[in-house]
């Protein structure tokens, strides 16, 4: 229904822009703790707390730190963290083999969260790019990129990581099939609570840059993801990316990027009605950060101003590496 204004001046929009009380009572969106995931690297060692150079106050941490940050997301109200793990060089293989070990970086980072906040939900990324000698998110044959074969792979990731006490499996890996496949097995081996929150519409994108340093994925990736991940200049096929990951059991969905794809959130939102959230990846961290830091911009203003975009278009939460700091300021 088109919204009627009346005419100047029985209509004074500025009336309701008059004090913060007034503001407040109008406003149409507002962000909240609960509206934050907190993505975080989790790396080898013992008592390690390492910057990542591409993302100002980002942290390579090690397990026990990592339990340490739960804590402290805990306390703020963050209601789950994501865990992305910084692998030795040494374990990156072709098979992968280590994606999927009871003990690597991630399943001891979950059951050490586990251990110390419960409260806290913990989500995972399942794809194979950081135990992968090749730097892709599925298995390389001859410069193809394997659907089938990787899928029987995210399956046992997602198992291992289920079996440690992930609360939401998050595949990012944009491979066909994915989803149902690891539903299936999910529901097989009794993991019936465990969520799934698909990274469906994944674009291609130049923003990743500074994960993939985080990671140790820059120096190993060979070629690009064009093949699997999205072409920044559809939307159309977003909507069917969605459409498939919900009919094959997706609980939840994303889109990434974020700030540069709001018009896909707002129509997954519209169309489907189902919970949506957006990464802000860590290049779009880095830009806001760079020029906070450069003086160029109020660092804080422009940090909750993208962070509500997102609330505007549409969406329930957000991963963002500003989590704790947010936090701190909605806390008070």
């Amino acid at each position: 229904m088109k919204p009627t204004v009346a005419p100047f001046p029985a209509a004074r929009l500025r009336r309701t822009r008059v004090s913060p009380a007034i503001r407040g009572l109008v406003r149409e969106n507002t962000l909240t703790t609960d509206d934050l995931i907190w993505p975080v690297f989790v790396r080898d060692g013992e008592g390690i707390e390492e910057p990542v150079a591409s993302m100002p106050g980002v942290l390579r941490r090690s397990v026990d730190k990592i339990a340490e940050a739960a804590i402290e997301a805990q306390a703020l109200g963050i209601p789950a963290i994501c865990l992305f793990p910084y692998t030795d060089a040494a374990l990156k293989t072709e098979d992968c083999a280590e994606a999927w070990s009871p003990d690597n970086l991630c399943n001891r980072a979950i059951r050490a969260i586990k251990a110390v906040a419960p409260d806290i939900a913990v989500m995972t990324d399942v794809a194979l790019d950081p135990y992968n000698i090749n730097g892709h998110d599925g298995y390389v044959v001859d410069g193809e990129i394997l659907n089938d074969e990787t899928v029987e792979a995210l399956v046992k990731m997602a198992l291992a990581q289920a079996e440690s006490g992930a609360d939401i499996i998050g595949p990012s890996d944009m491979m066909d099939g994915r989803v149902g496949a690891m539903r299936s097995a999910l529901e097989s081996a009794g993991h019936r609570n465990v969520s799934i929150l698909s990274y469906s519409a994944k674009y291609a994108s130049g923003f990743y840059g500074p994960f993939r340093d985080a990671v140790g994925a820059s120096g190993a990736l060979q070629g690009d993801k064009k093949t699997y991940q999205m072409d920044p200049g559809n939307s159309d096929e977003a909507m069917r990316l969605i459409e498939r990951d919900l009919q094959e059991g997706a609980d939840m969905v994303m889109v990434k990027p974020g700030i540069a794809y709001l018009d896909i959130c707002y129509r997954v939102k519209t169309t489907f009605g189902t919970p949506t959230f957006a990464y802000q990846v860590s290049g779009e961290y880095a830009m806001i950060q760079a020029a906070a830091q450069n003086g160029w911009i109020d660092g804080e203003k422009v940090m909750l101003e993208s962070l509500l975009a997102f609330k505007r278009a549409g969406c329930d939460g957000i991963l963002s590496y500003f989590a704790p700091q947010t936090a701190r300021i909605l806390n008070g």
